[in-house]
C-alpha cells in the first residue's frame, strides 16, 4: 500500500499598508484612551520618538518607537494571512 503526501495549499498573503494597520490599531486603542501617532522623519523629535509612538488622553507619551506590525499582531488587528507592505 502506497501512501502519498498531499501538499496543503498555502493561504494567500494579503497586503495591508502601514497606514491601514495604524487605523486598525487606533480603533482598538480608542476605548483605553490611547492613540498611535506617526512622527515625520523631518521632525526634530524623530530620533527620540521613532516612526510611531503612543500617547494617552492628555498627550503624555506612553511608548516610544513602536513596532506597528508587532503591536498589530499582539492586538489581533492583523490576521495570520496578512502582511504589512513596506513603507516605500
Amino acid at each position: 500500500m502506497r501512501t502519498e503526501t498531499i501538499a496543503m495549499p498555502r493561504k494567500p498573503m494579503f497586503t495591508v499598508t502601514e497606514r491601514a494597520l495604524a487605523r486598525r490599531i487606533n480603533r482598538r486603542l480608542r476605548p483605553d484612551g490611547s492613540t498611535l501617532k506617526k512622527c515625520s522623519r523631518r521632525s526634530r523629535w524623530w530620533r527620540d520618538l521613532g516612526d510611531y509612538y503612543t500617547v494617552d488622553d492628555n498627550n503624555n507619551i506612553v511608548d516610544l518607537d513602536v513596532d506597528v506590525e508587532a503591536l498589530g499582531r499582539e492586538m489581533k488587528a492583523i490576521g495570520l494571512c496578512e502582511r504589512v507592505s513596506d513603507p516605500d
